[in-house]
């Protein structure tokens, strides 16, 4: 077939490559302009326009689609059997989804309707899901409201991050796309029972709230590795927490210390209930670090106060 591509990071290079390897004729690519990124502020490609460039294929990078009739215009001319999209960036124009053969199809990465939206694969683990997985979306005007075409799941475990999530949801994705226009499945409208959003995420939602109970915080730092990361502060400096160890129960909490406070001197911290032991952490201007290697370097004794 004769495909456009869109989409622009690492999650959906996987995709990229896996349609090249099946024998589809990719066309074109569209994915983000290259930005000022890193401590140089350099300008970057994004890594799929980096992979196109590799494989020989016409990148295109427009700052906006909606409004741009030239945009669309030069879209439309490709012919393109049709679009596969995956996490792009801009949202496409009825125009646009019109104009290929076979319309656009998505590459979702959640069980649909669950958690429509910027972040699934961090919510499905904020939320405590027990799996997860990528549908193949047929697209609509609606937030990810199209008929799903394939779905493939993932159990999420005790220790599952969204690092290693992500890439087993990238290379899902590649497979099941390649199934898709080779099968060509019926497409079965969502339902909407069960339907989630997932926010985009930012900065600021990393903060650790010791409030909240352990199994949850636990959940939020292995949520948000590796962006946008978790942090709390000692002694009023930001420390990263690369990763941790859910405590459910502490002797003597009901009562005692408030929510913050290290428990020993091994960075074991009172949430709201039960305790998390940091186990990684990344003070400011220094490597991360194991915590035992942290506290070689400086005493945190019982009784700190962590936060906010």
């Amino acid at each position: 077939m004769r495909i456009v591509f869109m989409g622009s990071p690492d999650f959906s290079v996987p995709a990229l490559r896996a349609l090249i390897a099946a024998g589809h004729r990719v066309i074109a690519v569209y994915c983000q302009p290259p930005r000022p990124a890193g401590r140089g502020q350099a300008v970057r490609r994004c890594p799929v326009h980096v992979a196109a460039d590799e494989l020989g294929i016409p990148v295109h990078t427009p700052p906006r689609l909606r409004g741009d009739v030239e945009a669309q215009a030069a879209f439309a001319s490709m012919g393109a059997d049709v679009a596969v999209v995956a996490a792009y960036g801009l949202i496409l124009p009825q125009a646009m989804l019109d104009a290929p053969r076979l319309g656009c199809l998505n590459i979702h990465a959640s069980l649909l309707p669950r958690w429509r939206g910027a972040g699934p694969i961090q919510a499905a683990i904020l939320a405590g899901d027990a799996e997860t997985g990528v549908t193949i979306m047929q697209m609509e005007a609606g937030l990810d409201t199209g008929p799903m075409l394939l779905r493939d799941s993932v159990p999420i475990g005790p220790e599952t991050t969204a690092a290693t999530l992500h890439d087993v949801l990238a290379e899902m994705g590649g497979r099941l796309i390649v199934r898709a226009l080779a099968e060509h499945p019926v497409a079965v409208p969502q339902s909407e029972d069960g339907v989630a959003y997932a926010p985009k995420l930012e900065r600021d939602h990393g903060r650790l709230d010791w409030t909240q109970d352990a199994a949850a915080l636990d959940r939020r730092v292995r949520a948000f590795d590796p962006w946008p990361g978790t942090f709390t502060t000692l002694d009023g400096a930001v420390l990263k927490v690369l990763a941790v160890q859910c405590i459910p129960s502490w002797p003597g909490l009901t009562g005692g210390p408030k929510a913050g406070t290290t428990l020993d001197t091994a960075l074991t911290v009172a949430c709201g209930q039960g305790a998390l032991r940091l186990t990684r952490v990344q003070a400011p201007g220094r490597a991360a670090m194991d915590a035992a290697a942290f506290l070689r370097g400086r005493a945190v004794p019982a009784g700190t106060v962590l936060g906010p």
